[in-house]
């Protein structure tokens, strides 16, 4: 609105400009003063077009240049025509159009006023009045129209180099938001799987003894005597892991509230399961900080002998040590293998196969059908559903092969192998 009020007002005071010059204009032809008044008026009224023909304005304010008017005409069009997106070559044509223009008529009009006695200089007046006044009605307009044009063009730029950059910070942060998203839901996962490990095993354990306590209560007491101390134990145990993920989440939580009074972290929770998950299963003391490896597969097996299931572990290769993670990882399968039969083949015969080769360490457990339909439902063990998918991804993480899948025999069989390196 402000630029089309300021073109108006301008071709206003160009047209009064131009007017009131053409009536010298019209004595000096011979044409009526009306005449030249409308030539000048309709010349400087061609002002208002500037900014959509810069070109058509400046050609007009060349046309006019004998008549000897036009000043604010040829001034603001050499202005707008420099400071337009047009290719430099026209400016410049233009430019020196307009600059030779004002240079002959300027010449004529000084030359005539020296002939006549009206300018008493000499003559070297006229060449250097010409020159002068030439450049000083074409240069300042077209500098500072390139200046401003120039300038226009870097703020644009800018303008669009800020738009650009808010938008790709807006994408980086959704693109954040999806990874700490993605984060949080792979932490999860890790706790679940992490916690599984710790529990699953020892809570399975209990219930399988619970029901053969139930089943020969009556008939063989000392059996009974020692299954409940099994129980008790093992129920121990459980709860002295639970209590130290519990104290971990505890502590960590109020870490946070005096920080910033956030909800715990995840990692936090993280740590707390993967802490409780790694300590010796066997020992339940609270000093013992090393987590489950190989040499303590005999005592695993043992357990699940002592719950019911007869189970017989093979060991080919020269037995040496591997790195933690591996070991862990290895002690995992198994024992994730053998909680999965009690929960679903109670009874069935099981087979244990370690492997240690030049490059890589193998394990296979399976067992057979349940000696009676009803045994695997016996002791109504739940299933999450999270163990194989647990175990897959603990093996894969580390570059091995996972598979599991049921038996021609009607059992089932878990598979592993995993690096040494």
């Amino acid at each position: 609105m402000r630029s089309a009020v300021l073109d108006v007002s301008l071709a206003v005071v160009s047209a009064l400009e131009c007017g009131v010059e053409g009536v010298r204009f019209a004595r000096d032809a011979g044409i009526p003063e009306a005449a030249g008044v409308v030539f000048g008026v309709l010349a400087g009224a061609v002002l208002v077009l500037r900014r959509r023909w810069p070109i058509a304005v400046v050609l007009v304010s060349i046309a006019v240049l004998p008549a000897q008017m036009g000043f604010l005409l040829g001034v603001v069009g050499l202005y707008t025509l420099a400071a337009s997106e047009l290719p430099r070559r026209i400016i410049a044509s233009l430019a020196g159009m307009s600059f030779v223009g004002t240079l002959i008529v300027t010449f004529v009009w000084v030359r005539q006023g020296v002939a006549r006695g009206e300018l008493t200089f000499g003559d070297w007046v006229v060449p250097f009045a010409s020159v002068t006044t030439a450049l000083g009605v074409t240069a300042p307009p077209l500098l500072l129209g390139l200046y401003v044009g120039a300038r226009r063009r870097l703020m644009e730029s800018l303008r669009e180099r800020a738009d650009s950059l808010e938008r790709e910070l807006q994408l980086l942060a959704e693109r954040a938001e999806e990874r700490a998203e993605w984060a949080r839901g792979e932490e999860r996962t890790r706790i679940a799987r992490e916690m599984h490990d710790v529990v699953a095993h020892r809570v399975s354990l209990m219930v399988v003894h619970a029901a053969a306590l139930q089943a020969v209560a009556r008939k063989d007491p000392e059996k009974a005597v020692k299954n409940a101390a099994l129980v008790g134990d093992m129920g121990r145990q459980a709860l002295t892991e639970l209590r130290e993920m519990l104290g971990v989440l505890r502590s960590g939580a109020a870490t946070a509230d005096r920080a910033r009074g956030a909800a715990v972290p995840l990692a936090a929770v993280g740590a707390a399961a993967a802490a409780a998950a790694d300590r010796e299963l066997t020992g339940g003391d609270e000093g013992t900080a090393e987590g489950p490896c190989l040499s303590e597969l005999e005592e695993l097996i043992g357990q699940s002998e002592a719950a019911g299931m007869v189970v017989e572990l093979s060991v080919e290769g020269e037995t040496r040590e591997y790195a933690p993670r591996i070991e862990q990882t290895a002690y995992r399968v198994v024992q994730e293998a053998l909680t999965n039969v009690h929960k679903h083949a109670a009874g069935a015969k099981t087979q244990v196969r370690l492997a240690h080769r030049m490059s890589e360490i193998a394990m296979q457990v399976e067992n057979g059908p349940p000696p009676e339909p009803a045994s695997a439902s016996a002791a109504r063990l739940p299933s999450g559903g999270n163990g194989l998918v647990g175990m897959k991804e603990r093996v894969v993480a580390l570059g091995g092969v996972f598979v599991s899948g049921p038996t021609d025999a009607g059992g089932f069989r878990v598979s592993a192998v995993i690096p040494a390196a």
